[in-house]
């Protein structure tokens, strides 16, 4: 017991994205011991360990903490690894990585670093500038110059083409490819430029209506997306071709055979994608890289963090306090959610109607509590939250622990379940979505989309358009509809028909005519009030006052140009997409006002 209580002693644990966040603030140097669940920290270098603290650590300036890679989204690259990885953080800052147990230069490092930091504390030497290293594991980085070449091969990139998406055959495109199996790993939906549609369409450029097609595709929205092949199946194209392992041998020969006696083996040749869209006679509207080159040129263009997310796999998972645990304890959960590491991407206080609370609640609709669960459930407001992490679905049903009080505090009483239960309720006062398909229809039951129509306005230049598309993303909208165009005096009214009749409407024309608009269909929950406060106040001038990083305080000039436009309410923006984008508009999705 006595030595158990030494190496507790000796190394911190760290195993939450919190805590490492805390861990960093260490003033010093911190050795830390990167370790995978299933093996374990390196007992190995424990002993060094503790001679070097002994040693050295009469001023508190050296620290040693094992890190737990599996549940620190920072430690993402190193999961999975058998081999010992010790990090150096210096005052915050990871400066050094010896990969291995190599105790020799573990030592020597060590040794180095304090001495060095004990002479600057002294006032001996001027503190050196360390640049932070990535924390990349050096086993699984690539080699060469592009981000992709081990794994390229199985990718392709694909574009669905603007006039394609205008006439909404982008929903029916990605269902066709992953209905034959191939999987879509990445999309963005995105403006291309002139020089992104030249280099992609290269092949192209000696078509004579090729400078036409340009234009077409600069001035409109167009999918891009990474695709791998997926899984081959025996079922995944009707067109398989079919080529046996030996030529049959001639009928005659099996006339005394029966159908079940004459199986020969076959094997599949899977068709391309390039070579499916065509089957399916819609390679006119979407096309396709496959050469690896260009594929990996693409990819690096379209997707640079691709590598980085593909690796993540991030979840969203719906997860809802309960009236009694929202009143009482909502700071405490919020805390738990931040150290865990999750991002809350939505919010939203909620009275759940009888409907919504026996949805969440069905899987307890046979025991004797229901009607008693069903109650509390509508007494008051829950909180809804739609949480982000890597395997975030899974993570957050382990922290839950069981669904009923009685199994939690007997078998898991550090869950969430048991550690906040109360006599109120048999059962969890939190709730998360079972699997990745119900998280989908829990996220879209509390918080269904909505469209709004947004403008960037002529006078925002080219590098201040995309400064504004990124902080559209990072808001967490999505650009439905797209389209860039001269509002004319007609294009106009179908958007501010409202206050065409008023003395200032011929000053909005006269600053809409200057140039071509990019007009929008943006989707979200709650999508036009988020996009109204993301805007501003109507004149840039109040906005750098009341919301300084808001859109028009920061890209506004004047009253009348103040970058953006939206619309005011859901009425107006159902009325004004579907003026402005007439044929080409997307359903409309319903807005629940229940909700």
């Amino acid at each position: 017991m006595a030595s158990k209580k030494r190496e507790a002693q000796l190394q911190t644990v760290v195993n939450t994205q919190g805590l490492w966040d805390e861990m960093l603030q260490n003033k010093g140097l911190t050795v830390i011991d990167v370790y995978q669940a299933w093996c374990g920290p390196c007992k190995a270098m424990q002993p060094l360990f503790r001679k070097l603290k002994n040693e050295l650590n009469e001023d508190e300036i050296l620290h040693f903490v094992v890190a737990e890679a599996d549940n620190i989204v920072t430690l993402q690259s190193f999961r999975d690894k058998c081999e010992p990885v010790f990090l150096f953080s210096l005052n915050g800052q990871i400066i050094e990585k010896i990969q291995g147990a190599n105790a020799p230069l573990v030592n020597k490092k060590v040794i180095s670093l304090v001495k060095e930091e004990r002479k600057i504390m002294e006032g001996e030497m001027v503190r050196p500038q360390y640049s932070e290293i990535p924390l990349i594991d050096v086993s699984s980085e690539d080699t060469g110059e592009g981000n992709y070449e081990n794994t390229v091969e199985s990718y392709s990139i694909a574009i669905i083409k603007a006039d394609a998406v205008n006439r909404r055959k982008g929903p029916e495109i990605k269902k066709k490819i992953t209905s034959a199996g191939f999987v879509i790993e990445a999309e963005d939906r995105r403006m291309l430029t002139e020089e992104q549609v030249r280099d992609f369409y290269s092949s192209m450029e000696d078509q004579l209506d090729f400078e036409e097609f340009v234009s077409t595709m600069t001035t409109g929205l167009s999918y891009v997306l990474v695709i791998s092949k997926g899984k081959e199946r025996q079922d995944s194209f009707e067109e398989t071709e079919y080529q046996p392992e030996m030529e049959p041998k001639e009928a005659s020969e099996y006339e005394d055979m029966t159908k079940a006696e004459f199986t020969p083996e076959v094997r599949m040749k899977r068709v391309s994608l390039r070579e499916y869209l065509e089957q399916q006679e819609i390679s006119q509207f979407c096309n396709v890289e496959e050469n690896s080159a260009n594929v990996t040129k693409f990819m690096n263009i379209f997707f640079p963090d691709f590598k980085i997310m593909k690796s993540l796999k991030l979840e969203r998972t719906l997860a809802l306090l309960r009236p009694d645990l929202l009143q009482e304890r909502k700071d405490d959960i919020l805390k738990i959610i931040k150290d865990e590491g999750f991002k809350i991407l939505m919010q939203r206080e909620i009275v759940l109607s009888e409907d919504q609370a026996k949805t969440v609640c069905k899987e307890f609709e046979n025991e004797d509590y229901f009607e008693k669960l069903i109650q509390n459930m509508t007494s008051g407001p829950s909180l809804a939250l739609v949480l982000l992490r890597e395997n975030g679905l899974k993570y957050w049903k382990e922290l839950l622990g069981p669904k009923t009080i009685e199994e939690s505090i007997e078998h898991f009483p550090d869950s969430l379940c048991a550690q906040f239960a109360k006599e109120s309720l048999p059962v969890s006062q939190l709730y998360g979505s079972d699997s990745t398909e119900i998280a989908e229809r829990d996220i879209e039951l509390f918080f269904p989309p909505q469209n709004t129509l947004a403008i960037i306005k002529p006078h925002v230049t080219l590098e201040q358009r995309e400064e504004i598309m990124k902080l559209i993303k990072d808001g967490g909208f999505e650009v439905s509809m797209m389209k860039e165009m001269l509002l004319t005096p007609e294009e106009a009214n179908k958007i501010y028909f409202k206050i065409s009749a008023k003395e200032f409407y011929k000053d909005i024309l006269e600053v809409l005519s200057e140039g071509p608009s990019l007009v929008m269909v943006l989707t979200k929950w709650n999508a036009v009030a988020e996009w109204r406060l993301m805007m501003g106040p109507v004149d840039p001038e109040e906005a750098k006052v009341l919301l300084p990083d808001s859109i028009r305080a920061k890209f506004g000039k004047n009253i009348l140009k103040n970058a953006i436009h939206g619309a005011s309410n859901i009425q107006d923006a159902i009325e004004s997409i579907d003026k402005v984008f007439e044929a080409d508009v997307p359903e409309n999705p319903e807005y629940n006002e229940s909700m």
